[in-house]
């Protein structure tokens, strides 16, 4: 029997453009279910698509301090949360929603 090598998918390969990296993050939004950390993971995976030394460069954070923050393992401040989004040319909205 032949053994099939696989390898782990890894989303930022995936996010070219700010388009996708926008509707991504829209749909992990959607689907966070108030989870803050599954939305710091989201934008951990559109900064590694960007580059994450120019993101947290552009977000004025240490590299390494953006690896944690944007983890998945945490949920960071949310000042932290509007450098990064405004670092990766996205822009967050409100709209109204149905209860």
């Amino acid at each position: 029997m032949t053994k099939t090598a696989t390898t782990r998918y890894d989303v930022s390969e995936h996010l070219r453009t700010p388009e996708e990296m926008a509707a991504y993050l829209q749909a992990c939004l959607e689907e966070a279910n108030g989870d803050a950390s599954f939305v710091a993971k989201a934008l951990g995976d559109i900064a590694r698509a960007k580059g994450m030394a120019q993101v947290a460069r552009d977000a004025g954070l240490s590299r390494e301090s953006l690896y944690k923050a944007l983890s998945g393992e945490r949920s960071p401040g949310f000042d932290t949360i509007l450098k990064v989004v405004g670092a990766l040319g996205l822009k967050l909205h409100a709209e109204v929603g149905s209860h």
